[in-house]
């Protein structure tokens, strides 16, 4: 906010009781500034802007894993092959990015802080059902861009320390355009490479996943989506651009080194050289044919 416009001091409504909600603050006092209202768009107008596709998520017995290709795409042009898709929401939660990427990095900007802007007004952090709901409003709120051509769909995963279950406390939450949550179980995918990705997931998931396992998983479905969607990219050896890998666990977010992404995706690749359709799933006694 604009703190000269009041002779340099702090604005009142710095100073007034009111929600916990960062967006709903910016709502009341600077809705310009909120990622829905960012472009002044006449009806039935449209922008041809960049889209980023696609993210997968497994859950593992120790978390949760979600991955996203790097490309973006602007029609029938590569816009970027490195783009980055997955952030850290707040310690123990991430989210991936599928859509208008532009208007995507400020939804996700602005949930980050309003998850922080939560934890210091009430001194205490949302259940991961609260981070679900709250991305779920955000999404709501930009209705009327996705109306126009600048949809955003995330994928949201994370830890839950409520979960009875501690195999089971990774969880993964997706939505729709109109801010619709609906939670997923054992996997998902969302972009336009995901009915390949989570075609890929049906046959290599397994309930034992652990970190490494689910990480090796992400990693061919990212493959098999980019092998049959041309706005997915697969992994560029040449140039080094490999997918982003997160995990979160009870120990919190954890970004994949570089380093261990590439060996996985080296694997990955060696693999497909001489099984391009990538690895069976088991069909009989514990064998593949």
């Amino acid at each position: 906010m604009d703190l000269l416009a009041d002779g340099g001091r702090v604005p009142a409504a710095f100073f007034a009781a009111g929600s916990s909600s960062f967006a709903d603050f910016l709502a009341s006092h600077r809705p310009d500034l909120l990622p829905g209202r960012r472009l002044d768009l006449q009806p039935g107008m449209t922008i041809d802007a960049p889209h980023g596709t696609t993210i997968v998520a497994v859950t593992h017995v120790n978390g949760v894993i979600i991955a996203g290709d790097r490309r973006a795409t602007m029609g029938n042009v590569i816009a970027q092959r490195d783009i980055e898709k997955v952030f850290q929401a707040d310690e123990y939660s991430a989210v991936g990015i599928a859509g208008t990427a532009g208007i995507a990095v400020e939804l996700v900007r602005l949930f980050q802080v309003e998850l922080e802007h939560y934890e210091k007004i009430e001194g205490t952090t949302l259940s991961l059902d609260g981070k679900a709901n709250r991305l779920s409003l955000l999404i709501r709120n930009n209705l009327g861009m996705a109306m126009q051509g600048l949809a955003v769909v995330p994928l949201f995963a994370g830890y839950d320390h409520d979960a009875p279950d501690v195999a089971k406390a990774g969880r993964i939450f997706s939505y729709d355009v109109t801010g619709g949550r609906y939670e997923e179980h054992s996997f998902h995918s969302v972009g336009s490479g995901s009915v390949f990705a989570r075609g890929a997931l049906k046959k290599l998931y397994r309930d034992d996943f652990d970190e490494p396992d689910a990480a090796l998983a992400t990693i061919h479905a990212l493959y098999d989506a980019a092998d049959d969607d041309s706005a997915t990219g697969g992994p560029d050896l040449t140039r080094r651009i490999y997918p982003v890998v997160a995990s979160v666990t009870a120990d919190g977010f954890r970004r994949l080194p570089d380093t261990e992404v590439e060996e996985l995706t080296q694997r990955v690749v060696d693999e497909r050289m001489t099984s391009p359709g990538g690895p069976n799933a088991p069909l009989r006694g514990g064998e593949n044919r």
